[in-house]
């Protein structure tokens, strides 16, 4: 009787301290649900907060809101903080009452600031258990910093703070109303512009033209001007130059219609010409003709003056 006696009274101030954390630590969770899962902080509760048997962890912003400090990165960030720490709320309670989210202010602990050796804000610090089943297997109490490289945004902050809560932090991103209105008018008026325009995006017309117009273009030589980033004409206004290394922009754009101009004739004298009547056909069979060997020879002259030893000609020199 007499040793468990003793031993009780052995026992007697571990029970005691476990009974001041225990009251210390629903004194916090009362803070965090007062502040909508956020403990505002002063002196003192970041004293109760960091004691040094804690069994609790806790993430704490330190901060300068104040208009006077004109600290930018402190208002940019703290609807960041304040979002993550009530996704905490929502956390089971036997998981939300281990850990905490704080804010202090420069203006309320300025004491604190200066222990720590704080020159700048914000800053967040996460201070893990001390005592108790939560305590790092490295027995590790000291704080580390956020790293704010990810910028200020809720998602990167609730998933770095994830590695040190009993479990991860249940955020989840809002609905961007906004992109999802957007989304549904550009399909809106993009079904309207398919139901209108189809029949013009299904017209052979349509295609011919966006197929043979670059085709003309390209063996005119558009690339080769393009890339040589050759002049349209010269100052005098001569727009073809001599020899098959050197051309002109609107060199490009005659060669072009000369080329477009013989495959249309082609493609009257074999396409249209055989569907007219008799007495039509022989006036349009003498006309196409005459007009491709004008085109040809003037498309041969063209080659001669690029190369002087070409030696072919028709009609003109």
């Amino acid at each position: 009787m007499l040793w468990t006696s003793f031993l009780a009274l052995l026992l007697l101030p571990l029970t005691l301290v476990s009974a001041t954390l225990e009251a210390e630590r629903n004194q916090l969770v009362k803070l965090a649900a007062a502040g909508n899962g956020v403990i505002k902080l002063d002196e003192s509760t970041f004293n109760l907060l960091t004691h040094p048997k804690r069994t609790w962890s806790a993430a704490i912003q330190f901060t300068a809101m104040d208009k006077r400090r004109k600290c930018s990165p402190c208002k940019e960030f703290n609807p960041a903080w304040d979002t993550v720490a009530k996704a905490w709320t929502k956390a089971p309670t036997e998981h939300r009452n281990t850990h905490f989210f704080a804010t202090i202010d420069f203006d309320n602990a300025q004491s604190v600031f200066q222990k720590l050796n704080l020159m700048s804000a914000p800053v967040v610090s996460v201070y893990p258990a001390a005592e108790g089943s939560r305590k790092l297997a490295s027995g590790k109490t000291d704080p580390s910093k956020y790293d704010f490289s990810n910028g200020f945004d809720p998602a990167p902050l609730a998933e770095q703070l994830s590695h040190h809560t009993p479990i991860p932090i249940p955020y989840r991103a809002p609905i961007n109303w906004g992109k999802v209105a957007s989304t549904i008018l550009s399909a809106a008026a993009l079904l309207l512009f398919a139901r209108f325009c189809k029949p013009v995006l299904t017209g052979r017309l349509i295609w011919v033209i966006m197929t043979v117009v670059p085709s003309l273009a390209f063996m005119g030589g558009l690339m080769f001007v393009q890339i040589r980033g050759s002049p349209w004409e010269m100052q005098n206004g001569q727009w073809l130059a001599q020899g098959h290394s050197n051309q002109y922009g609107k060199e490009v754009q005659m060669v072009a219609i000369i080329y477009g101009s013989l495959a249309s004739a082609f493609l009257a004298l074999v396409l249209v010409t055989p569907y007219v009547s008799p007495a039509r056909q022989r006036v349009q069979i003498y006309t196409l003709i005459l007009i491709i060997a004008f085109i040809y020879s003037s498309l041969l002259s063209l080659f001669r003056f690029k190369n002087r030893g070409y030696p072919f000609k028709m009609f003109f020199s």
